[in-house]
C-alpha cells in the first residue's frame, strides 16, 4: 500500500508540474513503460472476466493476469449477454450486478497496477445495451422509420444513461452505413439507404447518448454496399461517390452531432482495408472534420489486414499498417499488445505514433472525469435501468417506426371486428420481434403481437402459428386456415428473424455461423441472403389464409426489405414493423384500433425482386426490365396515414443569409377525417453538374401533426452544402446552374419548381 501511495505521489507531482507545452495527459504518458502504452491500446473481449454463483462476483483469473502483464485500457462488452458469449437471463448480470462488477474490474485497475489508469467499459448500444435487464429498443432500420431526430435523442439519452449507469462509458452506436443491398445482413442496424437521413437521426442519437456516454459511430466507411451482398466484403466505389454518399453521415454525426469515438469497418474499399486507410483516418476523419476523439477497429479487424485481407505478411505489419492509419484501439484482438513492440523494433512505427494513439484515449477519460471518480452507484443502476417509463419510450418509437404500406379501408378496425385470429411465425415470438444485439430477456418484459392484441381487449382472439421461419417441418397450416375461417378479420404476422439461440455457432466475432441448424435465423450479422423471398412454408401460409376470403391484415416482422409482392397483391391492409422491439406488440394493437395514426415513412426502398438491386430512390434514371419495372414496390419515403394530405403553393425565394441560398414554403392541408402527422420531405435535383447527378437527393424532412382540416405552412432553408456537388480536385462546392426543388410525401410524389444559382 506504502509503494501504491507513493507511486500516485510521483505521477500526482508530475501533473501539478506540467508547463504549457506538458499537459496532463503527457505527465502521465511520460511514467508509462511501452507495455503500459500498448495496454491502453488494447480493448480484449471481457464478457469472460468473471465469474458468477448466486449472489457471488468474482474477478476471473484471466483479467487479473492480463492487469498484471499488460495494463489494460479498455474492456469491451463485459456486461454482454447472447448465445454467444453463453450468458442467459440466469447466468447474465442483472443491472445491480453489473455496476457491482465494473466497480470491482475499475477498483482492480485503479489498486492494483503500477499507475493507476482507470478502464474504458465499452458496451454495444444499437437498439439498447445489449445487457440484462435493460430497455431493447426498435432496430435501426425501425428507428429511422420515424423520421423523428427529436424522439430518437429522447431513446439515445436513455441508451446512454442505462450503459452508465452500469458502470461503462462507451456506447457503441448508432450504425449509420448507408445499406442499398438488402440481401446484406446488418441492414438491420442501420439507419437506411439515404445519407441526410442517416446523418440527422444519427446526429440526434449521438447527441442524446452523449448527455452521458460516448458514442461510437459504426462503421467507417461504406460497409454497406458489399459485393453480392456479403458481410465485410470488399466495396468499389470511387472518392466522388464514396464522399457524396456514404461518408456524410459520418460528418453529420461528428461535426453537429459531436460524436467522440469512431469504428472502423472490415470491408476494403478498392483494394485498401479501412483500417489501414490513412486518408480516410487522417485526411478526412482528423483533418477535414477536425475529429479530435478516438479510433477503435472493429472486432478483430486489424488482424484480419494480415489474415483474411492480406495486406500485411504478419501481424506485426498489420499493426503498423493500423497504427500508422490512425487507429487508436486494437478492439478484441492482441495485435497491439502482441507486437505493437515488435513493430517497434524493427523500425515499423515509431515510439511517437504510439504516444499519440495513447494520448487520445487518456485524454477520453481524463474528460470522462474517471482519473477524479471511476465508479458508479450500484443502487441508482437498479432503480433506474429498464423502468416503465423507458419501456413507454420504447413503445412511442416502435409506434412512429410502424409504416403502413397498403389499407383498402379495413384500417382502423370498427366495433363490428368482434373476432380476431392472430396467425404467423411471428406472432407470437418473442426473440422475433428483437432484432440482432439483444440480451436475453424475461418474457414478462416483451409484448408479442399476440400479446398486445389480446390485452387491447377490444375482440376475442385466437391464435396459431402456421409455420415456422425457415423449419419446413414446423408447419400446421390447416390449423391456421381452421382459424382463419372462423374469425371476422385475420392479423397474419409474417417476416424474418434476427433470434440467435445457442445451438447456433459463431465466428471470433460474434458474426453467427450459417450452417444445417435450423433456427429462425435469416438475418442480422452473418446471414446475407442471395434472394429476399420469405422462407419455410410462410408463402404457403400466405395463400391458404388470402384464399380464405376473410380480411386480412398482413404485418412484417424484418430486418431487411423481404419481398412483399404477394402481400402487396392480396392483403387488405400490409404494414411493416421492422424489429419494433419489447413493446411491439402493444404499438401493433394501438395501431390495429386507431388509437394511432400510424406516420412511419419508408429509409430503404422496398423492391420487387432481387434482380432490381441496387434499387434505391436518388440513383439516375434507368429503363425498365424485360421482366418487371424498374420501380421498387415501395419507394423511399412512403407511408400512409389513416388521413391524407395535399400539397400547394410551393414556392422558392433567393435569399443571401450567411449560407442559406434559398427559402422554400408550401402549404400542408390535412384533407382526410382524422389528426395525424405528415412527414414532409424535400427534395433537390442538380440538373446539370461537373459530377453526374443524382436524379434527387432529399436535403430537409419535417414532421408535423396536423388536424383534420388543418392547412399548414412548411419552410425550409437550402444551404450552400445542400446545393453543392463533391469532386476529388475542388472538394465541396456550388456550381451554377439550374436546380429542381421538390415537396411531397415521399421520394415519388412531389411538387416541383426550378430555380437558377446564382
Amino acid at each position: 500500500m506504502r509503494r501504491k501511495l507513493f507511486l500516485l505521489l510521483v505521477v500526482l507531482t508530475a501533473f501539478c508540474s506540467c508547463t504549457k507545452k506538458q499537459d496532463k495527459e503527457d505527465a502521465l504518458l511520460s511514467q508509462m513503460t511501452l507495455e503500459e502504452k500498448c495496454g491502453q491500446l488494447t480493448c480484449p473481449i471481457g464478457f469472460n472476466f468473471y465469474g458468477k454463483e448466486g449472489d457471488s462476483l468474482w474477478l476471473a483469473d484471466d483479467f487479473i493476469g492480463m492487469m498484471d502483464t499488460l495494463p489494460l485500457g479498455s474492456c469491451w462488452a463485459v456486461l454482454r449477454a447472447d448465445p454467444w458469449s453463453r450468458k442467459t437471463v440466469e447466468t447474465g448480470l442483472k443491472p445491480r450486478e453489473s455496476a457491482r462488477l465494473l466497480n470491482m474490474m475499475q477498483r482492480h485497475a485503479v489498486e492494483n497496477t503500477r499507475l493507476g489508469i482507470p478502464l474504458l467499459f465499452c458496451e454495444e448500444t444499437p437498439h439498447g445495451h445489449m445487457a440484462v435487464g435493460t430497455t431493447v429498443f426498435p432496430t435501426g432500420i425501425g428507428q429511422a422509420s420515424t423520421w423523428n431526430p427529436e424522439l430518437l435523442e429522447k431513446m439515445g439519452e436513455v441508451m446512454g444513461k442505462e450503459v452508465r449507469l452500469q458502470g461503462a462509458q462507451i456506447g457503441y452506436g448508432p450504425v449509420l452505413d448507408i445499406a442499398r443491398d438488402p440481401r446484406w445482413s446488418r441492414v438491420e442496424e442501420t439507419m437506411g439507404e439515404d445519407p441526410y437521413l442517416s446523418g440527422v437521426l444519427g446526429a440526434a442519437v449521438v447527441k442524446g447518448m452523449q448527455k452521458h456516454v460516448c458514442a461510437t459511430l459504426k462503421h467507417l466507411a461504406a460497409y454497406g454496399i458489399p459485393q453480392g451482398g456479403h458481410n465485410a466484403a470488399t466495396v468499389e466505389v470511387g472518392p466522388n461517390k464514396l464522399m457524396s454518399d456514404y461518408l456524410p453521415s459520418f460528418e453529420k454525426a461528428i461535426c453537429e452531432g459531436g460524436a467522440k469515438t469512431v469504428m472502423t469497418s472490415y470491408n476494403t474499399i478498392d483494394g485498401v482495408p479501412c483500417s489501414a486507410n490513412q486518408w480516410l483516418l487522417q485526411e478526412v476523419l482528423r483533418k477535414s472534420w477536425n475529429f479530435k476523439g478516438v479510433v477503435f477497429s472493429d472486432l478483430n479487424a486489424v488482424n484480419a489486414i494480415y489474415a483474411t485481407q492480406h495486406v500485411a505478411t504478419d501481424p506485426a505489419k498489420a499493426a503498423a499498417l493500423a497504427l500508422k492509419a490512425g487507429v487508436d484501439i486494437d478492439l478484441g484482438g492482441y495485435n497491439y499488445g502482441g507486437f505493437l513492440k515488435e513493430a517497434l523494433q524493427s523500425g515499423l512505427v515509431t515510439e511517437a505514433d504510439i504516444d499519440r494513439a495513447v494520448r487520445h484515449v487518456l485524454q477520453m477519460k481524463f474528460n470522462l472525469g474517471l482519473f477524479d471518480n471511476p465508479y458508479v452507484d450500484e443502487a441508482l443502476a437498479e432503480a433506474e435501468v429498464g423502468t416503465k417509463e423507458n419501456a413507454q419510450l420504447a413503445k412511442q418509437v416502435a409506434l412512429e417506426s410502424a409504416v403502413l404500406l397498403k389499407n383498402d379501408g379495413i384500417l382502423p378496425f370498427d366495433d363490428n371486428i368482434k373476432k380476431v385470429a392472430v396467425i404467423g411465425p411471428n406472432a407470437d415470438n418473442m426473440y422475433n420481434q428483437l432484432g440482432d444485439y439483444t440480451a436475453p430477456q424475461a418474457p414478462d418484459r416483451i409484448v408479442t403481437m399476440l400479446e398486445g392484441i389480446r390485452e387491447k381487449g377490444r375482440a376475442e382472439v385466437t391464435n396459431a402459428k402456421g409455420c415456422a421461419i425457415r423449419d419446413e417441418s414446423d408447419a400446421n397450416i390447416d390449423e391456421a386456415e381452421r382459424i382463419a375461417k372462423a374469425a371476422d378479420v385475420v392479423v397474419l404476422v409474417v417476416g424474418g428473424s434476427s433470434a440467435r439461440d445457442f445451438k447456433t455457432s459463431y465466428e471470433e466475432t460474434g458474426s453467427a455461423i450459417v450452417d444445417n441448424h435450423i433456427s429462425d435465423m435469416d438475418c442480422g450479422e452473418g446471414y446475407d441472403r442471395s434472394t429476399l423471398k420469405l422462407l419455410g412454408k410462410q408463402e404457403e401460409l400466405m395463400q391458404r389464409i388470402y384464399a380464405t376470403g376473410k380480411p386480412v391484415v398482413t404485418v412484417y416482422i424484418q430486418g431487411r426489405p423481404l419481398n412483399m409482392n404477394l402481400a402487396a397483391e392480396k392483403s387488405n391492409a400490409l404494414l411493416t414493423l421492422w424489429y419494433p422491439g419489447m413493446e411491439g406488440g402493444s404499438a401493433l394493437a394501438d395501431i390495429l384500433w386507431g388509437d394511432y395514426n400510424p406516420a412511419g415513412r419508408l429509409p430503404i426502398s422496398i423492391p420487387r425482386s432481387v434482380g432490381q438491386i441496387p434499387v434505391y430512390y436518388s440513383q439516375p434514371q434507368t429503363g425498365d426490365y424485360v421482366e418487371e419495372s424498374a420501380k421498387p414496390l415501395y419507394p423511399f419515403g412512403y407511408g400512409m396515414s389513416y388521413t391524407q394530405f395535399e400539397y400547394s403553393n410551393l414556392q422558392v425565394e433567393t435569399v443571401s443569409k450567411m449560407d442559406t441560398i434559398c427559402k422554400v414554403t408550401c402549404q400542408v392541408k390535412n384533407i382526410g377525417t382524422r389528426d395525424g402527422d405528415e412527414v414532409v420531405q424535400l427534395y433537390v435535383r442538380d440538373e446539370v453538374a461537373s459530377i453526374a447527378p443524382a436524379s434527387k437527393l432529399l436535403k430537409g424532412f419535417q414532421k408535423l401533426y396536423i388536424n383534420k382540416g388543418e392547412n399548414r405552412q412548411v419552410i425550409f432553408y437550402l444551404t450552400k452544402r445542400d446545393l453543392s456537388v463533391y469532386s476529388a480536385e475542388k472538394g465541396w462546392h456550388v456550381e451554377d446552374g439550374e436546380f429542381t426543388v421538390m415537396v411531397g410525401g415521399d421520394s415519388n410524389t412531389t411538387n416541383s419548381t426550378r430555380i437558377s444559382i446564382p
